[in-house]
């Protein structure tokens, strides 16, 4: 369902920042609802946070969704 609801999932992460951005993108023939859900799923599955949306000429929209970073040290010496 998910591969029929966006065109391209594009995941960026840099370590020296506290947050990594997954970057959808939907196509302008697919309904609003299912966008919505699909956001929903990746919001309280993978503790994704909505950061940004644009919605483009043509209907095309796009989200930025983050999340922290955790970072783990190794207490093994």
């Amino acid at each position: 369902m998910m591969e029929k609801a966006f065109t391209a999932a594009e995941r960026y992460r840099d370590p020296s920042r506290p947050f990594e951005y997954l970057v959808l993108t939907v196509r302008p023939d697919q309904s609003l609802a299912e966008a919505r859900r699909a956001l929903a799923e990746h919001a309280e599955y993978g503790k994704w946070e909505l950061h940004r949306s644009r919605m483009y000429i043509g209907g095309l929209r796009r989200y930025w969704l983050r999340r922290r970073v955790m970072r783990v040290e190794s207490t093994i010496p």
